[in-house]
């Protein structure tokens, strides 16, 4: 069994000034996002057997109280003075008044994170003082680790695969670790975290919900799905057919899109899930 040992720094701005890049694909729904990306991140993180605790940096009060009760240990921005300071003043914060020892600072942008990939990154950068995960880009930096005693020297922004490397941190060359590679500024990048399998809050806030084939009829092409709380929800032939399917079984994991809400709330599209 893992034993943790990690305590991963994530920083958030507020989500209102987030992911500009993402308005010409989201549009409206970029800020909400922004913040579902980093509870999707901080929630992963927190169920990653290498990971002692989760420090989110943000002064958003209301993004604040949500990384909150995701289970991160959430600190004000005091510096104000760019992402590399927040990251520097997570690290001494939890070191000073956590008492941390090896750090971890992450994007906050990973919605797809799987907690067994981040385990397999931090074992590997446990042999070094400091290391440091490309993007999947292969420009960028997603994660930049140090032993404990050891400054963290953050330089993320920009050609910071580069920069880090000058800096004196060994770079992590590790297959089958994608979804702590992939962060997300565009569309596309976007896309590619949604097939690797984003969390529930990055699919929530786009309306692709997860749920549990429960009832089907071949005859009307309409039944019935669970959603992962146990709520029971109906779908017609219309939401069955823009899904492309010819065919579903009981316990079949599919993805639903709704619209509405309540009482009212109905599945406008439904299909396999196929991550």
């Amino acid at each position: 069994m893992t034993t943790p040992t990690t305590t991963v720094v994530v920083p958030l701005k507020p989500p209102a000034a987030g992911k500009s890049r993402l308005a010409s694909a989201v549009g409206a729904l970029r800020p909400q996002l922004a913040l579902a990306f980093a509870l999707d991140t901080v929630a992963a993180a927190r169920r990653c057997p290498a990971v002692t605790r989760v420090v989110a940096v943000c002064d958003d009060e209301q993004a604040a109280a949500q990384l909150a009760l995701a289970g991160a240990v959430v600190v004000p921005d005091a510096p104000a003075a760019g992402l590399n300071a927040a990251l520097e003043h997570g690290v001494r914060y939890a070191r000073a008044v956590l008492g941390a020892g090896a750090v971890a600072a992450m994007s906050a942008d990973l919605p797809a994170l799987r907690p067994a990939e981040l385990a397999r990154v931090l074992g590997a950068a446990s042999a070094h003082p400091r290391a440091f995960l490309a993007d999947t880009q292969g420009v960028g930096t997603t994660l930049l680790s140090a032993a404990a005693g050891v400054p963290l020297l953050p330089v993320f922004g920009g050609q910071s695969r580069a920069a880090h490397a000058a800096s004196g941190a060994v770079e992590l060359r590790l297959d089958d670790v994608a979804s702590v590679r992939r962060d997300v500024d565009t569309g596309a990048d976007l896309q590619v975290a949604l097939a690797l399998g984003a969390g529930r809050h990055t699919l929530t806030t786009l309306g692709l919900m997860q749920a549990t084939a429960y009832t089907y009829s071949p005859d009307s092409r309409s039944g019935q799905v669970l959603l992962d709380d146990g709520t029971p929800l109906p779908f017609d032939s219309a939401a069955f057919d823009a899904g492309g399917l010819r065919l579903l079984r009981p316990g079949q994991r599919v993805r639903i899109e709704t619209e509405g809400a309540g009482t009212d709330r109905r599945i406008t599209l439904i299909t396999l899930q196929t991550f």
